[in-house]
């Protein structure tokens, strides 16, 4: 709530609020009910101890930047041995009295015991469980434009956050997500392949032969020159899926569409949960779907500050004199087929709505 120096953290550099004030609320009476929450911060956490400093700071600051007022925060612990759970807990009076409405729960259910898919989503709807509660629909009118801001435990400044909600609000997006990254080796690698399609061939952000190598991991969006140009000048694009450590989406076709996490149904394509959301965005119209990739995650506080070293923060590739925000022109139909890789030996491609009637 206060950083101190002898907790290890990597130092995030200062950023430019006026980039962001716009995305700040003023009320004099700081009454949430007077026009909902606006951001939604959800979290599922487990055996993250190290990274809480830096990232819980991160939020914590991104809270007061919003307007403690307009933001919620809703956390789900399951089956840390670590202090994780100890920790979030002894920080409720604080987070209480920062946000007012501050949800904390731990959970048993154990994604690493029995079907992964349908336990990690049960954890994300419970992230999401007080926002669809009827009694609070006057925090979360189904009208207001809220964002969901849904983080896994990835070593995330302040302005990592503002960006994914300023490009959401710029772009008039649905969904955007940053680029996560991990080392596997000398050099980074983009983390969420098995998520992440593309928008034009509905194909992973670099080809992985059937035999699982990552040695074409350097060559990304290989197969889609405008994912590629767009990349590489930091500039948001557009995509068929991706969550990628953290991401900023809209709260409507929760609240109106009454859409959830899931895993797959019987005959569909075995993808993760975050896919099949991106899924049935797209099925009920809320396929503006965007990575943001000034925005680089990693998953350790050591190997955070290596990827922003290597790719720089945030704040210096859109904070600089010259920067300027580019639209997106948006697609509106889906590619027809996506890749299907429920293993890497087993890659295909299936038609992207399979098993989508009757949503």
């Amino acid at each position: 709530m206060n950083p101190e120096k002898n907790l290890p953290r990597f130092e995030c550099p200062d950023f430019n609020p006026l980039r962001y004030e716009y995305l700040a609320v003023q009320d004099d009476d700081g009454d949430a009910d007077s026009s909902g929450i606006q951001h939604f911060f959800a979290l599922d956490l487990r055996e993250c101890l190290h990274l809480l400093p830096r990232f819980i700071g991160s939020i914590v600051e991104a809270i007061r930047f919003f307007g403690p007022q307009s933001c919620a925060l809703s956390i789900i612990e399951g089956n840390s041995h670590d202090g994780t759970a100890e920790v979030l807990e002894a920080l409720r009076p604080e987070l209480d009295a920062l946000t007012k409405t501050y949800y904390f729960k731990s959970s048993d259910i154990n994604p690493k015991q029995g079907a992964r898919i349908q336990k990690l989503t049960e954890l994300r709807n419970l992230a999401l469980q007080p926002m669809l509660d009827p009694k609070n629909s006057k925090l979360y009118p189904a009208e207001a434009n809220a964002t969901v801001i849904f983080l896994n435990d990835v070593a995330a400044c302040t302005d990592d956050i503002l960006e994914l909600v300023h490009q959401r609000r710029f772009l008039g997006a649905d969904m955007t997500c940053a680029m996560d990254w991990t080392y596997v080796g000398r050099d980074p690698t983009f983390y969420d392949v098995w998520i992440a399609r593309t928008l034009a061939a509905g194909d992973s952000f670099f080809e992985i032969p059937p035999d699982g190598n990552w040695n074409s991991a350097w060559n990304l969006f290989w197969n889609e020159p405008t994912a590629r140009e767009r990349f590489f000048a930091h500039q948001p694009f557009q995509v068929f899926s991706c969550w990628n450590g953290a991401t900023a989406f809209t709260a409507k076709p929760f609240l109106e569409k009454k859409i959830a996490f899931r895993a797959p149904r019987k005959g569909e394509c075995i993808q993760g949960e975050p896919q099949l959301l991106c899924k049935d965005l797209w099925w009920h119209g809320y396929g503006k779907i965007a990575v943001v990739p000034s925005v680089s995650l990693e998953y350790s506080d050591e190997r955070g500050k290596q990827i922003k070293e290597a790719r720089d923060f945030t704040t210096q590739l859109v904070g600089g004199e010259g920067h300027e925000d580019d639209a997106i022109q948006w697609q509106a139909s889906p590619p027809e087929k996506v890749k299907c890789m429920s293993d890497y030996g087993h890659q295909f491609s299936k038609e992207w709505n399979k098993t989508q009637v009757g949503v």
